[in-house]
């Protein structure tokens, strides 16, 4: 590990200073921590924010949900608005990692957490990743888990967050704050794929800081959860994972939210699966129609083919699930 050094921001004002003179924040310290022990990271100075008042979950005027970036995995997941509003949120994150894990590990570090790429976290490994221009590894290597959706030539590497599926499902907006004042990002756009610059994971600027994670007010009733296959049920990163929301009136699909994980290099929106959903009337065919549209665009590589049905299979098993069908 190289050396650094260490601050703890007593409130917002010290921590945004620290970041605009290049300090890295950190939380829960799950992720970064390790790829620092890895030497993948070696940042000059940790600020650590977990004492800023970032911690709050909260119901918003328009009856959409406001998680404060400090707030754990395991309080987000527990609480009562969480777990009645939006089950998709809780169960990606009870799904996410260990307990231990999910008592530490914070929303905004969850979302900004890096690919479990084994070339990016082997510092002999080519990854533009990690070093800009030096190539990518996993195209010719071993590239089981890598992703199908969302690559360029420069990276391959899986977005490793599963709630950060269900942000993107729900069209959720990430609040920040900068030098230059506060700002909001669509989920969408905040990560970014790799194209040429893969290194450019988030849409931040220099300094920038995560303070909640919104979601907006969809209609009543919304029906929602997350599944997740994996080599193993225990602990384990998905090899795909799918994000259904659907509110459905009078026998009929009135909106569709859906999303993927475990494919793509960020959570990956499938608006070809929603598009072919609304104004539908749940069905088995419905369902398996709409899935084989899951994977559209899809790249696969080498050792990742399977993924292309899997993902197809995952998506139909999920809205049969929450559509009431299965």
């Amino acid at each position: 590990m190289h050396p650094f050094s260490y601050t703890r921001a007593s409130d917002t004002r010290q921590a945004l200073n620290a970041g605009r003179a290049g300090g890295r924040y950190v939380a829960g310290g799950t992720t970064l921590v390790d790829l620092m022990r890895e030497t993948v990271e070696h940042p000059d100075t940790l600020v650590d924010i977990s004492g800023l008042p970032l911690d709050e979950v909260t119901v918003t005027e328009r009856g959409g949900l406001r998680i404060g970036a400090l707030v754990t995995m395991s309080e987000a997941a527990a609480h009562p608005k969480v777990r009645s509003l939006y089950p998709v949120v809780s169960q990606a994150l009870e799904l996410s990692a260990s307990a231990q894990l999910r008592n530490m590990a914070t929303i905004g570090g969850n979302i900004m957490q890096r690919t479990r790429c084994t070339y990016f976290r082997d510092v002999s490994a080519d990854c533009n990743k990690r070093e800009p221009g030096s190539g990518c590894a996993a195209l010719e290597g071993v590239n089981r888990t890598h992703a199908i959706l969302g690559t360029s030539d420069a990276c391959v590497a899986t977005h490793p967050s599963d709630v950060a599926v269900a942000f993107a499902a729900l069209e959720a907006t990430v609040h920040l704050l900068g030098p230059d004042g506060a700002r909001s990002v669509p989920f969408a756009d905040f990560l970014l794929r790799p194209g040429s610059t893969p290194q450019r994971e988030q849409a931040l600027r220099r300094g920038e800081l995560i303070t909640a994670v919104e979601i907006p007010a969809l209609p009543r009733p919304l029906k929602s959860g997350y599944l997740k296959v994996r080599d193993r049920q225990s602990y384990e990163f998905a090899l795909t994972s799918a994000a259904v929301a659907l509110h459905i009136r009078g026998g009929v699909i009135q909106e569709a939210k859906v999303a993927a994980g475990g494919v793509g290099t960020v959570p990956w929106k499938l608006p070809a699966v929603e598009l072919h959903l609304v104004g539908e009337r749940p069905s088995e065919s419905l369902w398996a129609a709409a899935a084989e549209r899951a994977a559209d665009g899809s790249r696969p590589l080498r050792h990742n083919r399977f993924k292309v049905e899997l993902l197809k299979r995952t998506v139909e098993r999920q809205l049969r699930v929450v559509g009431g069908t299965k």
